[in-house]
């Protein structure tokens, strides 16, 4: 079939392209990295790297961190994503273990994204790994098959990355669809196919249900996505409210939402980060609220966004997540006011005779500063231009010369939070500020080691 379909582009055996691609409706194609952190670095050093187990742990302390993700060969050997390290070793003791370097992972996101853009201006990045292609308008590059497989063939020659791809009538079917071959699958899941394909998995398989509502399903006597397609609405509505309307629709393969071809403005912007060891003292806690403040701030100032209230979340030992929220008087995009605000908010709603083993700030209510009007202080309002100023020297230092460049003395330490400014091993998967213009030109230093037309 391979083979078949690569005769496409470059010599068409389909004569008549439009055959197939629907007359109303959409084709969307869902592009999905395999196990991308560890491909890309066998992709920069093969020859230490590939085809070996390997395993990318999301802390310092390795032996004690959880695996982010493991490549293909480590997963044969049962270690699996959110694998404690320890445990890990134990099973296969030739793991490699790699630290994060998110700044490579953000160049080789760039880099694939770039090659699914020219396929379609309708793209959606839904995280740094995966996204969404409408290609609905793209029949100038043959069929979807044809299309998915040079996307596949073009990354994998261009990047030296796996991908599989689905494709389908929706973006829900387009996800399952990806998921149904790993690694460097193309699959095709059509509205028709549903029930044969889907109907018999558990309803947790059905993307967009979580654990804990899979569960409350089975609660209700509904244990596969077949029986929840069947289920009437009604009783769906009653147990999960206007989410059970959604679901019924999800399990019978319907959805309309749309490919957002230009990214939504964000509806928020946070940093957690989690402590190797229990935290307690004014100290601590005081050194790492200020480090999230100082780089949530930052990532809103380069969005050109100001916040209109703060979320404090705080994990305690035992894993129980607390999370506390303020609306700020007025909108802001200050470090100090984070600070002072996340300070408020932790000794009002946790103090500091408990530990804590994760803390984190998240920005909310976010408005384009442009059109935001920032209140400002009767007996400090002329002291703001000045200290308007200082903030943008210092972003400007710090982009020419690191986030080390400018920092306070409050800001020092030995814990994770002091890391965050480090962009090359700090990151998350959904945190996409490098794709703003996935169209723009990168210039040599943004792009991978391979060759990148």
């Amino acid at each position: 079939m391979f083979n078949e379909i690569c005769k496409g582009k470059k010599g068409f055996t389909v004569k008549n392209v439009d055959e197939y691609y629907p007359t109303s409706g959409r084709v969307i194609l869902h592009v999905d990295m395999n196990a991308f952190y560890c491909s890309v670095h066998e992709a920069e050093e093969p020859d230490k790297y590939g085809g070996q187990p390997t395993a990318v742990a999301g802390s310092m302390e390795l032996r004690k961190g959880i695996i982010v993700t493991c490549s293909y060969a480590a997963r044969r050997l049962g270690i699996s994503t959110g694998m404690v390290v320890n445990r890990a070793l134990k099973l296969c003791p030739d793991l490699i273990i790699i630290k994060p370097d998110f700044d490579l992972y953000r160049k080789y996101s760039s880099a694939f994204m770039k090659i699914a853009y020219s396929y379609t201006p309708k793209m959606q990045a839904t995280s740094i790994d995966e996204c969404y292609l409408d290609i609905t308008g793209s029949k100038q590059f043959g069929t979807p098959e044809q299309i998915a497989v040079e996307i596949q063939r073009r990354i994998y020659d261009e990047l030296a990355l796996p991908c599989s791809v689905g494709i389908a009538p929706n973006k829900l079917l387009a996800k399952m669809a990806s998921d149904m071959k790993k690694p460097n699958g193309i699959s095709v899941l059509r509205l028709r196919d549903v029930p044969r394909l889907l109907w018999t998995r558990p309803s947790g398989e059905l993307f967009g249900i979580g654990s804990k509502t899979a569960e409350k399903l089975r609660k209700i006597g509904i244990d596969t996505i077949g029986q929840l397609a069947n289920t009437d609405e009604a009783t769906l509505t009653r147990v999960f409210g206007v989410v059970g309307g959604w679901m019924k629709q999800a399990a019978n393969g319907i959805d309309h939402s749309p490919v957002l071809d230009e990214r939504e403005q964000s509806k928020s912007v946070g940093h957690t980060t989690t402590l190797p060891n229990d935290i307690s003292s004014r100290e601590d806690v005081h050194r790492v609220l200020l480090n999230l403040s100082d780089q949530v701030a930052r990532r809103l100032r380069r969005k050109e966004l100001v916040a209109g209230g703060v979320q404090l979340t705080i994990r305690t030992p035992d894993m129980k997540t607390i999370t506390r929220s303020k609306m700020l008087l007025s909108a802001t995009d200050n470090a100090e006011d984070i600070y002072i605000e996340s300070k408020r908010l932790y000794s009002e709603h946790w103090g500091f005779d408990k530990p804590v083993r994760l803390l984190g700030i998240t920005l909310q209510h976010l408005t384009a500063k442009q059109d935001s009007a920032i209140q400002l202080d009767l007996f400090n309002y002329e002291k703001q231009p000045k200290k308007d100023s200082l903030t943008e020297t210092m972003d400007m230092l710090r982009n020419k010369f690191g986030e080390n460049a400018v920092v306070t003395a409050g800001m020092l330490g030995d814990d994770p939070s002091v890391l965050i400014r480090n962009h090359k091993i700090r990151g998350t998967s959904l945190q996409m500020d490098h794709l703003d213009k996935p169209s723009e030109d990168k210039s040599n230093k943004d792009k991978p080691n391979k060759d990148i037309p």
